[in-house]
């Protein structure tokens, strides 16, 4: 296993980051704990979970599964994504809601302090300063050891770290955002602003929901278990990612990836990993299977004409146009 510093600071985070989504859900409690301690043991530091996944059930197996192992990773996990009570405060970033939902978080994690805290997206109602104001409280409680955002577009990542400059306020260290070799649109604005800014990048989707391991069929409806089925979740992944175009981009990949005798996830994963500014790849798996598989990624070294095809196919997926940044 390969480790990367986290943007600018002193924490070091496995290249692969092992994502909880599924656990409480498409994987039970049992099978999500053996998951969790198979991934620490290939050298896996750094795990990903939310708040709001399976409504804080997540959160609860993450706990159970770290009880006897919570200093040997960086757990990271996220706020205010979506509505967590019924009250008109159980959502968002504001003071109110972050200190109530950290302290719901410690107690399912059964730990005292979170590494890394996310805002999980944009909250337009809420003042940046607001939000920034409370993390920072966290971080000089010793709650949380550093801070970060998912989903912000470059210009809200800018403004999140000129606030924290100029009001001497603890700062985004990092930011999770989708992409993978459909979904490149943060190498316009977005990674560059992070590698001169110095901040972490963590990846989610880097698989495109799992399209880009190849096993579906756009003839047939999408396999039950998977993200394209899931009650929660399921249609936001149809939407995202089941398209026509989509298809035709897997299939040529497929291809690619087998001429160089690769899986098409792992010269997926391995497509990502070669990216200097991406520190960390959120991996979600439902199976030890598939956890060996995406680790496979890490020792897979692509070849200049592999790394131009994944270009080729996105020029396809999205032609050259004019755009006004020079």
């Amino acid at each position: 296993m390969n480790y990367k510093k986290l943007g600018r600071t002193g924490l070091k985070v496995s290249e692969i980051c092992l994502g909880t989504m599924t656990f409480g859900e498409q994987v039970n409690e049992a099978d999500a704990i053996k998951i969790i301690k198979s991934a620490i043991a290939d050298g896996i530091n750094f795990i990903d979970t939310a708040d709001s996944y399976v409504d804080g059930r997540t959160e609860e197996i993450v706990g159970k599964a770290l009880k006897d192992e919570r200093n040997a990773v960086v757990l990271a996990t996220k706020v205010g994504a979506w509505q967590s009570g019924p009250g008109i405060n159980d959502a968002g970033l504001s003071r109110k809601h972050i200190m109530r939902e950290v302290e719901d978080s410690l107690r399912r994690l059964e730990t005292d302090y979170i590494d890394l805290y996310y805002a999980h997206k944009p909250d337009y109602s809420t003042p940046m300063e607001e939000t920034l104001r409370a993390f920072d409280d966290l971080v000089h409680q010793g709650k949380v050891r550093y801070i970060a955002c998912s989903n912000y577009r470059a210009f809200q990542l800018c403004e999140a770290l000129w606030l924290s400059d100029v009001l001497n306020l603890a700062r985004f260290d990092c930011i999770q955002t989708p992409y993978n070799l459909l979904t490149r649109d943060i190498e316009y604005e977005l990674l560059p602003l992070c590698a001169s800014q110095g901040v972490g990048v963590t990846i989610y989707n880097p698989l495109a929901g799992g399209l880009l391991t190849g096993k579906h069929d756009p003839s047939r409806p999408p396999q039950a278990g998977t993200r394209f089925t899931s009650k929660r979740l399921g249609d936001m992944y149809t939407s995202r990612y089941w398209t026509e175009k989509n298809f035709e981009a897997v299939t040529q990949l497929k291809k690619v990836a087998a001429e160089h005798k690769h899986s098409l996830t792992r010269f997926s994963l391995a497509w990502i990993l070669n990216n200097a500014t991406v520190t960390s790849v959120i991996c979600g798996v439902t199976s030890l299977e598939q956890l060996k598989d995406n680790l496979g990624a890490t020792e897979v070294k692509l070849s200049s004409k592999e790394l131009t095809t994944g270009d080729e196919v996105w020029q396809k997926l999205v032609p050259a146009r004019f755009l006004y940044g020079r």
